[in-house]
């Protein structure tokens, strides 16, 4: 697992479909893409799909965990 810091959150995407959440990051160090927020957990990826949309709609940056499989683990709002 990886944590990129500062990272902007340019969009988001969420569907019906359970535990479907995405963000479309970029920053240094990471290149820029659609990442999917890991599943397994449907309060987790609830809060952290929340979390990402606050920093996309206050232009926040964000650190995160980013997984072997690109799967976004965990994020932090700065």
């Amino acid at each position: 697992m990886t944590q990129y810091n500062n990272l902007t959150v340019s969009l988001t995407y969420v569907s019906n479909d359970s535990q479907n959440a995405w963000a479309y990051l970029s920053g240094t160090g990471i290149a820029a893409g659609w990442r999917k927020i890991k599943t397994g957990a449907s309060d987790g990826v609830t809060n952290v799909f929340i979390l990402l949309s606050a920093a996309q709609s206050s232009g926040k940056k964000v650190n995160a965990d980013i997984d072997a499989s690109n799967l976004i683990t965990c994020a932090y709002l700065l």
